[in-house]
């Protein structure tokens, strides 16, 4: 008993040790059970969206096929990576018709695409079914061309997650980058030649209009075919992109010793960007969206840049405020002192502690991607046909009001998504909020 006692004092005292922000933030968080249970769902979501090809798919994980081993699901992600092709006697094949010497097949043998024409018209998941064996079973129903609601469930987790992280990754550079800048510099601080502030506004309105808007189609194309052919044509947006500053930068070093447009003005940052802010938070986003995707090419890669591009203004509102506060603080003082450059000061010393209220304007952004998303997606918009969403489901419900299930599933699942990312960044709300420290 005494030992015992020995331990549990001994980890008292380490934990009143152990006082750093992060620390408190953690043990602030755990306090909040909903915050907590909400953070192991997303846990476990993100896990089936990782794996969805392990858990859904109509090739089997590991075969043994004429005396030969196989990863069929691996071998897939090779050719989509545009890293490997599929042996002549494995294209256009039905998987299923294969006699294997040995196979494991994944819990839901089906991918979204499939149809199976035997359980077509709607089958539920409580009605008798043509399969060949239980394995083979449509837990959760079909819907009208035989496709598999579970198998799009688990695709569709995916598409969630993936649109919330990169719009929201999207979102976020553009939100702490023009935040910092407004909060940093503010209307005073930040003095250029006049020609230099002119030539650098045109080269990124242009750079991103070349590089990004007239490449999209290039860019959806891209995405579909493989991700190194995505990456490279991304990459390729980006120099375009970083042409543009080049050569408006270059030109401005040139003229900046003329007399009239070489004088040094104060650029007023903050301005610009709360105006700026207040130009997108006046348009009503669905609006804004559905507008900017009606003229681009159908595709869930630009649904996701299209709301990056469109909710990154409460992140810089958030990073503005803390920054406004920071750049007074004395260790930005000491570093100004010391000779750094106002771009090194704001990314290495003033950014890195104004993140924390960031982190709870992400997780409420995710939760808002994925219902703009779903929403889109109910609404057949933006999104291919061919492409499975929670959205995409549950529209198909306003077919045949009796498919219960195609209403049940995907409303389900958007909910508790939704929900749990509400709660937790609700619960960093909280851990975050210096009030509550005991």
């Amino acid at each position: 008993m005494s030992g015992t006692t020995t331990k549990s004092t001994a980890r008292e005292q380490v934990n009143k040790l152990d006082q750093s922000f992060s620390a408190y933030v953690k043990r602030q968080f755990r306090k909040n059970k909903l915050a907590l249970i909400s953070m192991y769902i997303a846990y476990l979501l993100a896990f089936i969206a990782i794996f969805a090809d392990f858990i859904a798919n109509e090739k089997p994980i590991v075969a043994k096929y004429k005396g030969e081993m196989y990863f069929p699901v691996l071998k897939d992600y090779a050719v989509k990576l545009g890293l490997a092709k599929w042996q002549p006697e494995f294209q256009n094949i039905d998987w299923k018709d294969l006699e294997y010497d040995f196979k494991i097949w994944p819990p839901v043998p089906y991918l979204p695409q499939n149809l199976d024409f035997n359980n077509s018209q709607y089958v539920g998941p409580f009605d008798e079914q043509d399969v060949p064996s239980k394995q083979f079973t449509h837990w959760l129903g079909t819907d009208e061309l035989g496709r598999d609601v579970l198998s799009g469930m688990i695709h569709g987790t995916r598409i969630a997650f993936l649109v919330g992280i990169v719009s929201m990754g999207i979102a976020s550079i553009l939100g702490i980058f023009l935040g910092a800048l407004a909060g940093y510099f503010g209307d005073d601080r930040l003095r250029m030649s006049f020609i230099r502030a002119v030539l650098n506004i045109a080269a990124i309105i242009f750079g991103f209009f070349y590089g990004f808007m007239v490449r999209s189609y290039t860019l959806s194309d891209a995405f579909e075919v493989s991700l190194i052919n995505f990456l490279a044509q991304l990459g390729l947006s980006f120099l375009i992109f970083l042409g543009f500053l080049l050569v408006a930068n270059i030109i401005a070093s040139i003229l900046k010793y003329l007399p009239l447009i070489g004088r040094k003005i104060n650029v007023p940052v903050d301005l610009i960007v709360l105006r700026l802010i207040e130009i997108i938070v006046s348009i009503p986003r669905l609006i804004l969206i559905m507008a900017i995707i009606a003229i681009a090419k159908p595709s869930i890669l630009i649904v996701m840049v299209v709301i990056g591009f469109t909710s990154w203004t409460g992140i810089a509102r958030f990073i503005r405020a803390e920054l406004l506060r920071v750049r007074s603080l004395e260790y930005i003082e000491a570093a100004e002192s010391l000779g750094f450059s106002n771009f090194r000061i704001m990314f290495k010393h003033a950014i890195p502690n104004a993140l924390s209220p960031v982190f709870i304007a992400i997780a409420f952004g995710v939760a808002a991607a994925i219902l703009i998303e779903s929403t889109l997606s109910f609404l057949g918009i933006g999104v291919s046909a061919d492409t499975v969403t929670w959205g995409s489901l549950l529209s198909l419900a306003r077919k045949a009001s009796s498919a219960w299930w195609l209403a049940i599933f995907p409303g389900f699942a958007i909910f508790i998504t939704v929900t749990i990312f509400n709660l937790i960044g609700e619960g960093l709300t909280d851990a975050l909020d210096p009030r509550l420290k005991q």
